[in-house]
């Protein structure tokens, strides 16, 4: 009996849901709602068709735009994104001057520095914003998972900044590849029901389908709809329709590929080779493949058996039925076909338009080492950084590597590539080609960049969990080899070095105890008598006498002013160098000196020279440096605000945060529920990978929740183990809590002992946040009440609210201790207005139940300001300092747009109706 194929588009069969989701995602583009989606499934599940639906739907009312990766793509920088942009480009003039130079630099149609990242994201969410204002715009990104890395990463950082445009994200991309996408809403697409199945397998067949049969072909295909789709290629007649067993491999998704395989194999010679030559080159470019098959001396109608096959269209592009078509086609083909279509590609593409797709192509056609194609290679590499694409450089640097023959330029190259692979945020496949280059003849120099590199990339490594990543004590010991490799060759190196020598090492604490102190020993050791320059130099120096045994205050206080005074953001010099660390040491110092003012400035500038100068590695870490200044001034939804922005350029570069601050700010806010899953999960992720430093960060958090909840017996737990390590910076604080959490316990001689060490570690530096520390402290122990009255007279003068807080609050409970109401009344309620607004709520709850024994009832509510969201806090203190909507959108990565849908959500909220009013509530 004969059986046909349908292939004309047929109607969704059993998406009904998926389609409503999707549909609903277009029905209100300007609701301020996050229009993002990301479609997920294995391959053939239907998620293009589901795209093609959601399009076809929004048709009438949408600008649309759509791309989709290609798995055979060299990846060329940005080349996703500019494809995906093209239709709204004639909306770029209407960008910032700088946003617009970068996209042009980033897309090739002018030349300039390498453009800055988060420029770009901003300019496409600019451009995507401004042409949304005239229609809304639809972005449909197809195969999200092989778009170059660059451009993934862009779209990323987009999808997370769009609130109020009037613009709708829908990516669709393969299970199991979360990646960059991780966290956005998910839709995931399964196989079809038994029934829907049977419908559209009956849809793609001419006669009546055997129930046997069809209960086994819907079971192993498990509903793939490609899978099902493709049973008539697959599977003989007679099996379809009972006359014979089905016998051999059935049509699940993976053998969806194997039947391809025995369609093309089936094709003459000549019409493999042209259809190996399309699934080469990924563009689909019928001028360029008409070159390339004059090329291989095969005319064009020898492609026709493969189009009357219906594995490809060729039209204005080349294109393949589905995806899993191109690669069967290519990987299928033999080594020797490959290089000869990729010879052929590379003659056809000319050098002077597209000399980056013609190097790469070369480079496969390659049998062997090949200096040119290697030096071509690297020329590659040079443009693409040069537009801001570094895994783009990183990978034509890898395949130049493999065809450099000199053994000296093969390990130079190896290097550069490492390094490269290391910033574009790959880890692992860095760690490959350092072990290629360290296997060569390098210099003494390179020797050193290496080791270095290597230290750097084992705290990557540990830092994200890897199983396989030795502690981050041995990327110290590493980093710390480096340095000294570095001395006698490059000074200037050796220091930069010692800086992260130092960082890793207060990273690791308690894990490995001796890590800082003999990293600070070394330290001093090598700076003794240098003249040292840099303000990291001096701080880096006078932290390492710190820890080695002297108190070096005046020292580190001197490097910070120094840092000030060299770089403020108004008329100082600009940062040429900022690493990761340089943001965590600052405020270990700063907090190592009690210094709040010294604290608050470094952290905003810093923060202000991280965003400017487009340090994206050090911009998270920075972040959670002011929000920590922020939580401490009890602004804990502009602290919030902050967190989440470390967070979205942490995910943008591939990152892992810190998350310090995160974990403070939860035990602050004193939500057990909220917050005890997380402590508990970040300190065993830290002891697990050597991060000795998080540990200590937990228990200060923890033991701040339990003091906050009167649980100060589970707060004097945590507290001892949070002084159980001397955390340069975190310490002092944690001894305080537990100073608290022994006096109510009545454990008198471990507060007497925590009290020492703090008396003797805050009061040096004769800082208020320091010395009222220690009065707040002495207080609790002796029952003194002119310590209480110091404490809250030098928070007072002080940006610690939260600490004034504290000090009013027990200040209140003493006094109600000695039966003084009226006094207690006053403070108890002034510790109460004060956290409520903050929205430490366990502190609060404690105030309220003191102040209920002197018949006051506080209410529960949150007023005012406190009624804003984070990102809501954090832009009306933006807008109160007199940024312009598009100065703020810059400074937080959000369009303009989304700052004044917000900006009018403030404005309701507080009653108000201009940035005038805002100010004035100030």
């Amino acid at each position: 009996m004969c059986m046909t194929v349908e292939r004309t588009a047929r109607p969704l069969i059993g998406r009904a849901a998926e389609r409503d989701t999707l549909r609903r995602l277009v029905s209100d583009p300007a609701s301020g709602e996050q229009h993002v989606l990301v479609v997920r499934g294995e391959a053939g599940v239907g998620k293009t068709a589901l795209l093609d639906d959601v399009a076809a739907h929004a048709e009438a009312g949408f600008q649309i735009t759509r791309v989709a990766g290609i798995e055979s793509d060299i990846g060329l920088t940005f080349a996703g994104l500019q494809h995906l942009c093209l239709p709204l480009l004639g909306y770029h003039d209407t960008l910032p001057e700088l946003q617009r130079n970068a996209l042009e630099v980033a897309f090739g149609r002018a030349s300039g520095p390498t453009p800055d990242r988060f420029l770009i994201g901003l300019a496409v969410l600019g451009l995507l914003a401004t042409a949304g204002e005239r229609l809304p715009v639809l972005c449909v990104i197809d195969d999200a998972q092989w778009l170059d890395q660059m451009s993934l990463q862009t779209l990323s950082f987009v999808a997370r900044r769009l609130l109020a445009e009037r613009v709708v994200l829908v990516f669709a991309a393969r299970t199991g590849t979360a990646g960059l996408l991780a966290g956005l809403p998910e839709l995931t697409v399964t196989g079809l029901s038994d029934s829907d199945a049977r419908q559209l397998l009956e849809s793609v067949v001419v006669g009546r389908l055997d129930n046997r049969v069809f209960d086994r072909i819907v079971a192993e295909t498990r509903g793939n709809p490609l899978a099902l789709v493709e049973v008539p290629h697959n599977v003989s007649p007679a099996e379809l329709l009972g006359g014979v067993p089905v016998t051999g491999h059935r049509p699940s998704a993976g053998h969806v590929t194997e039947g391809y395989v025995r369609r093309i194999q089936a094709l003459p010679r000549d019409t493999r080779k042209l259809v190996l030559a399309a699934a080469a080159e990924p563009v689909g470019d019928t001028t360029l493949l008409m070159r390339t098959f004059s090329e291989l001396g095969i005319p064009i109608e020898a492609l026709a058996p493969a189009e009357d096959s219906g594995l490809l269209e060729f039209g204005t592009r080349l294109r393949f039925r589905h995806p899993l078509v191109r690669s069967a086609v290519y990987h299928a083909a033999d080594l020797e076909d490959r290089r000869e279509v990729h010879r052929a590609l590379a003659v056809a593409i000319d050098a002077d338009t597209d000399p980056d797709r013609r190097a790469w192509h070369a480079a496969h056609a390659a049998a062997g080492p090949d200096d040119r194609v290697a030096d071509d290679l690297e020329a590659s590499a040079a443009r693409a950084q040069e537009r801001g694409g570094l895994a783009a450089a990183a990978t034509f640097l890898e395949r130049a590597v493999a065809l450099t023959a000199d053994p000296a330029l093969r390990a130079s190259r190896a290097l550069v590539a490492a390094r490269a692979k290391r910033e574009a945020a790959a880890p692992h496949e860095a760690y490959e080609l350092l072990a290629i280059a360290e296997s060569g003849p390098l210099t003494e120099l390179q020797r050193a960049e290496a080791i270095r590199m290597r230290g750097a990339i084992l705290f990557t490594l540990g830092r994200v969990g890897d199983p396989a990543a030795p502690p981050l004590s041995t990327s110290a010991a590493q980093l710390l080899q480096a340095a000294g490799h570095f001395e006698p060759l490059h000074p200037q190196l050796a220091r930069d070095t010692y800086f992260e020598v130092f960082g890793t090492a207060m990273y690791t604490g308690r894990s490995d105890p001796a890590a800082l102190p003999r990293a600070a020993g070394a330290i001093t050791a090598a700076m003794a008598g240098a003249d040292l320059d840099r303000p990291t130099d001096r701080l880096i120096s006078a932290l390492s006498r710190h820890v080695a045994g002297g108190a070096a205050s005046t020292e580190i206080r001197a490097a910070l002013h120094g840092w000030l005074a060299r770089y403020a953001p108004q008329g100082g010099q600009t940062v040429q160098w900022m690493a990761p660390a340089t943001p965590v040491l600052q405020e270990a110092a700063a907090s190592e000196i009690w210094d709040d003012d010294l604290y608050h400035r470094l952290a905003a500038d810093t923060t202000e020279h991280a965003r400017r100068s487009g340090f994206l590695y050090a911009l998270p870490f920075a972040l959670e440096f002011l929000a920590g200044s922020q939580l401490l001034a009890g602004e804990f939804d502009t602290a919030q605000g902050l967190l989440d922005e470390a967070m979205t350029v942490s995910q943008a570069v591939g990152h892992v945060p810190a998350k310090y601050h995160t974990l403070t700010l939860l035990g602050w806010r004193g939500d057990p529920e909220q917050a005890l899953p997380a402590l508990h999960a970040a300190r065993a992720a830290g002891l697990a990978c050597g991060e000795g430093r998080l540990a200590g960060v937990t228990a200060y958090a923890t033991a701040v929740l339990y003091n906050g909840l009167g649980e100060y017996a589970l707060a004097l737990e945590a507290a001892r183990e949070g002084c159980a390590y001397d955390d340069v910076g975190i310490v002092g604080w944690s001894l305080a809590e537990l100073v608290e959490a022994a006096v109510r316990v009545g454990d008198r001689p471990a507060a007497e002992s925590a009290m020492s060490r703090l008396r003797d570690r805050a009061a040096a530096g004769g800082t208020d946040w320091g010395l009222a520390t220690v009065a707040g402290a002495q207080a609790l122990l002796t029952e003194d009440e002119d310590a209480y009255r110091e404490a809250i007279e030098r928070f007072e003068r002080t940006r610690l609210a939260v600490h004034t807080a504290r000090s009013h609050l027990r200040y209140g409970e003493w006094l109600l201790r000695t039966d003084r109401k009226t006094p207690a009344r006053k403070h108890l309620r002034a510790a109460f207005d004060a956290f409520t607004g903050m929205g430490a709520a366990a502190f609060a709850n404690r105030a309220r139940r003191q102040l209920a024994t002197v018949g006051v009832r506080a209410g529960s509510t949150r007023a005012g300001a406190g009624d804003l969201t984070a990102q809501e806090a954090q832009i009306a203190d933006l807008v109160r300092s007199g940024l312009t909507n598009q100065e703020v959108g810059a400074r937080l990565f959000l369009s303009p747009h989304t700052v004044d849908w917000h900006l009018r959500k403030v404005f309701i909220k507080l009653g108000i109706t201009s940035r005038r009013q805002l100010r004035t509530r100030g």
